[in-house]
């Protein structure tokens, strides 16, 4: 009987101890993993968000860039990471396409991760190099019509939502471009720039800079509504296919199996990173829109842009392996 009950006191006090160490975390830096080099769209606002959280939490949450293969390094990282809330993908719709592109991953996005909230949304933006003769939407259209497969289009790897997107985009224009994936968006919008590929549909933050200093020209957002950044540049929806809308999602996930107590503690630190004036400011500045959700709210918009992809994927037939 001693036995017994010194037993299930032992058990007790697991129980307790375990419950204590997750209500108090973070008790060291927080590792989060952004499944994209440095410097591009992804890792900026990934960045702006592990600073603030590492000012809320009192622990250094730290940036590792993992990049490869559309995100499917990074991510195939973070599922394999011990389920204790210190290692955290920042993901973005990547999440949701690598399923579609690829017959077998090493990962399954569903069931390997545990949604913890969505970040932000990005618009991407309609970009043609100068000398293509178009100053809005509809003559672009017109012109590409008229020099069916002579434009090509650039984008930050084959399956990327910049891929995707503009191929989701031009399908909608019914233009017919030559797709050029490079390894990234920075070579993607270098060559773009030096007019190698003549069209892009990069996301707003990472085009701000070329735009404004003349070296590319917008022609539509994709976004419901348009850009505070861009306010002169129409939608997509209100010059050429009404309705039309698409962004470029992140958020965060943890490995399966981290504990609940720690999963609602990071949500409710993330949305309170995405409230604060500073962040807000950020984002602004990027052309960002801050979202957040609850985990079973990004759950769900996780499942149904898995399935929204899965059929621009198959109308293309695009397969990466």
């Amino acid at each position: 009987m001693k036995k017994v009950l010194l037993a299930g006191s032992l058990a007790i006090l697991a129980l307790g101890s375990a419950a204590s160490a997750q209500a108090a975390w973070p008790e060291r830096p927080v590792t989060m993993v952004v499944p994209f080099p440095p410097g591009g769209p992804t890792d900026l606002v990934a960045r702006v968000l592990a600073k603030q959280l590492t000012d809320q939490l009192g622990q250094t949450v730290v940036v590792e860039n993992k990049g490869g293969a559309n995100g499917n390094i990074g991510m195939q990282y973070a599922a394999a990471a011990k389920p204790d809330g210190y290692t955290v993908l920042y993901n973005t719709s990547s999440i949701a396409l690598s399923p579609n592109l690829y017959r077998s991953l090493a990962f399954d996005p569903v069931k390997d991760f545990a949604p913890v909230s969505s970040t932000a949304v990005i618009p991407l933006v309609l970009l043609v190099h100068p000398s293509v003769p178009a100053k809005d939407t509809q003559a672009f259209v017109q012109y590409a019509r008229q020099h069916p497969g002579k434009l090509s289009y650039g984008s930050a790897g084959a399956g990327n939502v910049t891929h995707l997107g503009a191929l989701l985009l031009l399908r909608s224009l019914e233009i017919d471009a030559v797709h050029v994936p490079y390894r990234g968006s920075a070579p993607a919008m270098t060559d773009l720039v030096g007019g190698q590929v003549q069209v892009m549909t990069n996301t707003l933050n990472d085009s701000l800079g070329f735009i404004r200093e003349g070296k590319l020209r917008a022609l539509a957002v994709t976004s419901s509504a348009r850009s505070g950044q861009l306010p002169d540049v129409p939608t997509v929806a209100e010059t050429a296919v009404p309705g039309f809308e698409m962004g470029a999602w992140q958020g965060v996930v943890v490995p399966a199996g981290t504990p609940e107590p720690v999963i609602e503690k990071l949500n409710a630190e993330i949305r309170r990173a995405l409230q604060s004036p500073e962040m807000q400011k950020q984002l602004k500045a990027q052309g960002a829109q801050a979202l957040g959700s609850t985990p079973q709210e990004y759950a769900a918009y996780i499942k149904s842009e898995i399935s929204r992809w899965g059929e621009v994927v198959k109308a293309a037939n695009v397969k990466l392996d």
